[in-house]
């Protein structure tokens, strides 16, 4: 009998076991895809609205599935914001910033982690200081150095001057938070390597780029990627320093066909095969999310690489 009373009480222990892990799990799935809803919100309704139309917009009882979805909200926003001629501007910019970052980020990180000279605390103090203070506190020195030396009002490529030139020298936007990520995983390779290069007569910069840097792909991917993402984002710092219409970041456009909705009365497009088509919500919706394709396609292609390269770079032990 007490042998049937303890089978019996291991089952029930065991299927209470079971539905206790089982609810925990089941909560925390539940939180999960709250928390993930917050932040796939606001792409959730860009994504529906862009694809309205005038009548779904002003209807209360359309809110997450349009009545029929219009596409010609994307080809409508892509002419407007002349989307193929500012493009070419992001992927300059982006493209020679983030090669900038590389370079000067990972032999300025090298240099902190591997070598002693003179103020190198203080030096490397400085560069938390890049980390914390926000460009927009030192934004009017920057402008009157860039001013002075006739990088800004300029109606060429010049206007990207101010933008890509200080990623060479280890700044520009968050070149600092790029130091401090190649300085943490530098200072975790074994020094043999070091020893053995300088036995074989290589000298410093030889090792660098013959032996460090090719095992700094995990930095170098998180570097690339962030770097990349954040230029073909920002809307601060070129509209600050680029004037000349013909040379804007698709950021910039946004405001002004935000402003061309705002209008009275939804004023009419007045752009050659464009006259006469009303600016809506739907097409602002449309050209945000065009603004933002390029960007997500790239990551959405190095996903897997990047989160690879955060683990084993040493930010997650930051």
């Amino acid at each position: 009998m007490s042998t049937v009373t303890a089978k019996g009480g291991g089952r029930k222990s065991k299927a209470a076991r079971i539905a206790k892990t089982f609810s925990l799990r089941l909560g925390f799935y539940f939180l999960l895809c709250a928390l993930s809803f917050i932040f796939l919100y606001p792409f959730i309704t860009m994504i529906v609205k862009s694809l309205m139309t005038d009548d779904d917009l002003y209807n209360i009882t359309v809110k997450w599935l349009p009545s029929q979805a219009t596409w010609s909200n994307y080809d409508i926003a892509f002419r407007r914001m002349r989307f193929k001629a500012y493009v070419w501007n992001n992927v300059i910019v982006c493209g020679v910033a983030t090669l900038g970052h590389i370079l000067s980020c990972s032999l300025t990180g090298y240099a902190f982690a591997r070598y002693r000279f003179r103020l190198k605390n203080f030096l490397f103090a400085l560069v938390i200081l890049m980390m914390i203070v926000p460009v927009q506190v030192i934004i009017f020195p920057l402008y009157k150095q860039y001013s002075d030396w006739g990088w800004l009002n300029t109606k060429n490529i010049l206007s990207f001057l101010p933008l890509v030139v200080p990623t060479f020298f280890g700044m520009g936007l968050n070149g600092g938070f790029f130091i401090f990520l190649f300085r943490q995983f530098f200072m975790g390779l074994p020094y043999e390597m070091e020893e053995a290069a300088r036995v074989d007569g290589c000298g410093p910069i030889r090792t660098y780029a013959r032996i460090m840097l090719p095992m700094a792909q995990a930095p170098l991917l998180v570097c690339s990627v962030l770097s990349l993402v954040w230029h073909w984002n920002d809307y601060f710092e070129p509209g600050v320093y680029i004037t000349a219409p013909a040379y804007r970041m698709l950021p910039s456009v946004l405001p002004n066909l935000y402003a061309l909705l705002n209008q009275e009365n939804h004023t009419m497009i007045q752009v050659n095969e464009l006259e006469g088509i009303v600016f809506n919500e739907a097409m602002l919706m449309a050209a945000t999310f065009l603004c933002i394709l390029p960007i997500l396609i790239a990551y959405l292609i190095l996903q897997r690489r990047f989160m690879e390269g955060v683990e084993r770079s040493g930010l997650t032990g930051m």
